[in-house]
């Protein structure tokens, strides 16, 4: 089984011997490996079961450290470096020669980010190299936003996991890019939201549609964190669950408790006080819950289209694609 630590050394000699490890980010723990070692980065797609067309995100301690990994930075970039890193906004952008080609899946871009986890960022520092980390678990699966969560699902995989607490924001990064027209164009819809990079570049930010079966990006399957319990996602959550009153059911609510009479078996409220950032930072975790309770179904409301809650929806619906 892995061991649970917050020695940065252990995690560092591991790493330097290609080994995998598991880093605490502020979006979700990631299965980390030397991002300029073939053989390390291969062993990343092998433990997961990963798509070998699923490009991989590249982490770096600081905005200066992607540098010699990207070909041009635009005043855009810097611009948005500036606002959101360290944080959870990944960018795409032209990459060099040595970003090996199994990171981007032979695509001409690798998407960068400066994580603001402080233990990640101080196993970084001590670093000589970027570390590629998708997020650590099996591919498709619910991501992991505790070190148990990492535990129960590669435990028996990895050696090391460095223990960084709950991570605080709990969705996947924004990922942001430029398309053809040189337009920003929003990949992957996160805890920074179009409205936030519009504010900060003062140009419209597009929406990704994708238009080939082709992933352009990291995390763009369409069934992707997904329990393995059955999960439907609602609006209207009376109707469902006497649709399905004969189930054993677990309930995911986003604001307020059901109150109506059918039993539901295991119930989950994510925010109380009504706050989408709430939600999204206990959504993965009340999942694992759930999924862990031999349930029929998983029903979770679905949250307001706007702000977080487009990211929020968006994971909910690809989790409910099988």
């Amino acid at each position: 089984m892995a061991y649970l630590t917050k020695n940065i050394e252990k995690a560092k000699a591991a790493l330097n011997n290609g080994d995998l490890v598991a880093i605490p980010t502020e979006t979700v723990y990631g299965l980390a490996a030397n991002a300029t070692s073939i053989d390390a980065v291969k062993s990343i797609f092998k433990t997961k079961g990963r798509p070998s067309n699923n490009p991989l995100i590249l982490h770096f301690s600081n905005f200066d450290a992607i540098s010699p990994y990207v070909a041009s930075i635009s005043d855009d970039v810097k611009l948005l470096a500036k606002s959101f890193w360290p944080g959870p906004l990944t960018l795409l952008l032209p990459k060099t020669d040595l970003v090996p080609e199994i990171i981007t899946a032979g695509l001409p871009r690798v998407a960068v980010r400066v994580p603001s986890h402080p233990l990640t960022i101080k196993l970084l520092n001590e670093l000589n190299y970027p570390l590629a980390a998708p997020s650590a678990n099996p591919s498709g699966y619910i991501s992991p936003t505790k070190a148990s969560h990492v535990e129960k699902q590669l435990g028996d995989k990895i050696e090391f996991i460095l223990d960084g607490g709950n991570c605080k924001k709990g969705l996947e990064s924004t990922i942001l890019g430029w398309n053809d027209n040189n337009k920003p164009t929003l990949y992957r819809q996160g805890v920074i939201t179009a409205k936030d990079i519009e504010e900060v570049l003062k140009k419209e930010v597009v929406i990704h549609t994708p238009n080939s079966g082709r992933l352009e990006a990291p995390g763009m399957l369409s069934s992707h964190y997904a329990p393995k319990t059955k999960t439907i996602i609602s609006d209207s959550i009376e109707s469902t669950i006497r649709e399905n009153s004969g189930l054993k059911l677990g309930l995911i609510k986003a604001f307020q408790p059901y109150k109506g009479p059918i039993i539901v078996s295991k119930q989950i409220v994510l925010s109380s006080n009504n706050l989408l950032e709430e939600i999204a930072q206990k959504l993965y975790a009340s999942m694992h819950e759930l999924d862990a309770l031999d349930l029929d179904l998983i029903i979770i409301e679905k949250v307001i289209d706007e702000d977080i809650g487009l990211a929020i929806n968006d994971r909910l619906k690809r989790s409910a694609v099988k």
